[in-house]
């Protein structure tokens, strides 16, 4: 019987294949080698925003890789003036001064108002209720002193080689800092 030459011979099976598993068990090799390169480096580096350069455009909300982002709202009470009138906590123009939905601007109810004494409000953020959106940062910024950042939580953060955010961030207030380093903390300008 005639061979066809489109036909390869058994031993060039045998040959294909024998390749073809020594070419996938170096693509794996060059795979865990490249990933265990990738973790040492993030070892040494976190992603974290700079909250002097952020401009809260509610990025971190929706670029995160994480179904719920890592980026959380943090509260420097050093800086809060505690106010009764809190912008972080109220809509621009509020029904009334009290915690009703239609009053937070908060989409998620994620800050929680207690009272301390006339006229003084304490506002501390429900870190799983926190989608990162930005917007009770903004009403602080505009109006308040400025107490209130966005920070990527370390023990949330994946420490992606590229982060989704840090490429969409109009302002590039996403950068990789040392990891021995603390957060970067809003300070008293």
């Amino acid at each position: 019987m005639k061979q066809d030459s489109q036909t390869p011979s058994p031993g060039s099976r045998r040959d294909f294949l024998r390749d073809g598993v020594r070419g996938l068990a170096f693509l794996g090799l060059g795979g865990i080698g490249g990933f265990l390169s990738t973790r040492g480096r993030a070892g040494d580096t976190v992603w974290q925003i700079d909250p002097e350069i952020c401009v809260q455009c509610g990025k971190c909300a929706t670029h995160c890789v994480r179904q719920e982002s890592a980026v959380k709202v943090m509260h420097n009470h050093h800086i809060c003036g505690y106010c009764e009138l809190c912008t972080a906590f109220f809509e621009p123009d509020p029904n009334d001064l009290n915690t009703g939905a239609e009053n937070q601007l908060c989409p998620t109810g994620a800050i929680l108002r207690r009272f301390v004494e006339d006229p003084y409000y304490e506002y501390t953020i429900d870190e799983s209720l926190c989608i990162g959106c930005g917007k009770c940062v903004k009403g602080c910024e505009m109006f308040g002193n400025g107490s209130m950042f966005l920070q990527i939580k370390r023990d949330l953060c994946l420490d992606c080689n590229e982060c989704a955010i840090a490429v969409v961030c109009p302002s590039r207030a996403i950068s990789r800092i040392p990891a021995e380093q603390a957060y970067l903390l809003k300070t008293v300008s």
